[in-house]
């Protein structure tokens, strides 16, 4: 359940999260949870092709754009939108950029947190994005142990999936059943008018992802699903 449980998803672009784990977002917070997306860039330079065709388009004016489409996507599955505008192509995360992502996990304080595989071949920033979060992350948390500084309860890490799954060295091993929220998500894609052309690679993957769920669980329901790598171990009380 995710009532009263934080989500914090943040990725290298401003549209990321919305291909990769809008479904995630909108069932957590459709089950009570609370869910922040944070942008460290707006993917100006290197993911908003569409917008740089219009004559005398600007780099402040595609900011702007895009800073409006994620937001208005955010709000479709119920997250709330922070952009960090630390420039793309390349993302350069260095020990100022660390520091801030780190002040954020304390503030927010997530149960969740999600970002990019480790590393993406065909992106310059998604791996530099994903080495960033899960330092921070470990730095947030004292890796678990007392420090001399404010830290907090070590959050669950997910890594949302890639584009080029099979060039990432992504290891599907959790599968989530977005079919009841998929409109969310179509209409958090649709918001996206400078990346329309990966609405329909999106959509079919979230089809495929339903097709291995349904073989794992034999439920024959699931319609629509999301592919994550959980990095560490679950605890449990029982099998």
């Amino acid at each position: 359940m995710s009532k009263g449980r934080r989500m914090l998803v943040i990725g290298a672009h401003s549209a990321d999260f919305v291909w990769r784990c809008a479904g995630a977002v909108a069932v957590f917070t459709k089950a009570g949870g609370t869910a922040t997306v944070v942008a460290l860039s707006y993917g100006e330079r290197g993911e908003s092709g569409e917008l740089w065709k219009t004559p005398g388009q600007t780099e402040d004016n595609v900011k702007k754009i895009r800073h409006a489409e994620a937001a208005t996507a955010a709000e479709i599955v119920g997250a709330k939108f922070v952009a960090f505008d630390l420039g793309d192509y390349p993302l350069e995360i260095g020990p100022r950029e660390v520091s801030l992502i780190v002040d954020l996990i304390r503030e927010e304080k997530p149960d969740v947190i999600v970002t990019h595989a480790d590393r993406d071949p065909f992106n310059p920033d998604h791996g530099v994005a994903s080495a960033g979060v899960q330092r921070a992350r470990m730095l947030s948390t004292g890796s678990g142990v007392a420090s001399a500084f404010d830290i907090v309860t070590p959050p669950e890490l997910y890594l949302f999936e890639p584009h080029q799954t099979e060039m990432c060295g992504f290891m599907p091993n959790t599968y989530l059943d977005i079919t009841e929220v998929f409109p969310l998500k179509l209409q958090a894609m649709e918001a996206m008018k400078a990346q329309q052309y990966l609405r329909q690679h999106y959509a079919e993957r979230a089809e495929h992802r339903a097709n291995h769920a349904r073989r794992i669980t034999g439920r024959k329901d699931i319609k629509h699903a999301e592919a994550f790598q959980r990095v560490f171990p679950q605890v449990v009380s029982t099998l």
